[in-house]
């Protein structure tokens, strides 16, 4: 039976990191942060704290990545630390629920935003989605090079889009230091803490990503020094990026303005550059979301695969194509749940489906996250003996310090979105059922 070949290098690993990470959400979601903290410092001080933490998850989880360089990434971690009940759990949760949803969900921003230059009703938008979910999942299909080669033009040009909006918003016309202002809220310090765990749900759903090469790991060359180093390289390229164009964007528009926009990228841009400039960001996000989707379509498929060969999920799941060396029925089903959740979504107000997404997605996946920092831990006393080409940096401090924090975002959000956290921790647990049926009818 054919098998996953190594084909990714190092600019391949963390061109797929930094595409999946880049999506809309630095389009949008400065407008969420500026909302809970009303000035300029906070905000940039969101995207530096949220992405030192995932740079702590990110040392730490590429001691695994690097160990065990298997498709799957978290899925292998969680079960050979935990036992594959959890493995279950992180796999129903990011391959068949969460990334599925994702993959519609940026397919549907795409299509809103194709509206810009050629004008759609809600039935168009779907089937424009629909068509580039398609799109995407054939051509993943016919060769991870071929998807590796279109990430990184993808990735490359928006790079190159982020930089000149960042570029145009601090020397085209309209900008101004007094925009700053306030630097720093007048409230006490105290009273701060809720509203930055908030914001920072907002800046982490804007990070996610920053993992998705663990889960080709058995299609990266020489992983045990390329997975780590991607990790970091597209964590580090995010926290700049993200600074800069807030910075940019409260330079030309100020804190209050950036909390009232909807669209907060196009209204700096139209401020310095008009119509042109709303076209500008109409490009770069259309690009954004093309490359992040065409990244988590390539990578997000290896988890159902990787339980299929473990008999977690029907066996023919686990099928690698024998021509194009892709794992193509996997690639499918995750096409076609997308689709499905595409098709029956309603039309409902773009910026409250955001929060309630990057709410689930960040909620589940800090879950996972903390527990592959603790697998790191585990994993030095129970396999001690494992070889280990990479070690985390600064251990232990660095996963305990992720750990804390995990614990501390998912209380705080917890408490602040009670709703929203318990539909996530029901869509984590929705998975058991299916897992003791599975495990009762292979016991017979």
């Amino acid at each position: 039976m054919a098998d996953l070949k190594r084909q990714l290098g190092l600019l391949d690993s963390t061109m797929i990191n930094v595409g999946t990470i880049i999506a809309s959400g630095i389009f949008i979601v400065p407008s969420a942060i500026a909302a809970a903290l009303g000035a300029t410092a906070p905000a940039i001080l969101v995207w530096v704290v949220g992405g030192s933490v995932c740079l702590l998850g990110a040392l730490s989880v590429a001691e695994l990545g690097a160990a065990m360089p298997h498709a799957g990434g978290q899925y292998v971690y969680l079960t050979k630390a935990y036992g594959p009940m959890w493995g279950y759990l992180y796999g129903w949760t990011a391959g068949v629920v969460i990334n599925p949803a994702s993959i519609a969900a940026i397919a549907v921003g795409f299509a809103t935003y194709l509206g810009f230059f050629v004008p759609l009703a809600n039935a168009g938008i779907k089937a424009v989605a629909i068509v580039s979910i398609v799109a995407l999942t054939v051509l993943n299909s016919l060769g991870v090079r071929l998807g590796a080669v279109i990430q990184n033009v993808l990735t490359l040009i928006k790079i190159g889009l982020l930089v000149a909006l960042i570029a145009v918003g601090f020397v085209g016309p309209g900008g101004s230091v007094e925009n700053l202002s306030p630097v720093w809220p007048h409230a006490s310090l105290g009273s701060l803490i809720a509203p930055f765990g908030m914001a920072m749900v907002a800046a982490l759903w804007a990070y996610d990503g920053w993992i998705e090469i663990t889960y080709v790991g058995s299609e990266v060359n020489n992983p045990e020094r390329n997975l780590p180093r991607s990790i970091v390289l597209s964590t580090l390229m995010a926290i700049a990026l993200y600074c800069l164009v807030t910075a940019s964007f409260a330079y030309v528009l100020s804190p209050a303005r950036m909390a009232a926009s909807s669209l907060v990228a196009s209204d700096a841009a139209q401020v310095t550059m008009g119509r042109a400039g709303a076209a500008l960001v109409a490009v770069a996000i259309l690009t954004a979301t093309l490359g992040s989707n065409n990244g988590q379509v390539l990578a997000a498929a290896r988890i159902p695969y990787a339980m299929a060969r473990d008999n977690l999920l029907p066996r023919w799941l686990s099928v690698v194509h024998p021509r194009f060396l892709t794992p193509a029925p996997s690639l499918v089903v995750q096409g076609a749940i997308a689709i499905a959740l595409t098709w029956i979504s309603t039309e409902p107000s773009w910026k409250d489906t955001y929060n309630r997404l990057f709410t689930y997605v960040v909620l589940s996946g800090f879950v996972f996250y903390a527990m592959s920092c603790g697998a790191v831990i585990r994993l030095r006393s129970t396999a001690a003996d494992m070889p280990r080409p990479y070690k985390a940096w600064g251990y232990p401090v660095t996963p305990i310090v992720f750990i804390l924090f995990s614990l501390w975002l998912v209380i705080n959000t917890a408490r602040e979105q009670p709703r929203d956290s318990a539909v996530g921790a029901a869509l984590i647990l929705a998975g058991l059922p299916i897992y003791f049926l599975r495990r009762g009818a292979a016991a017979r």
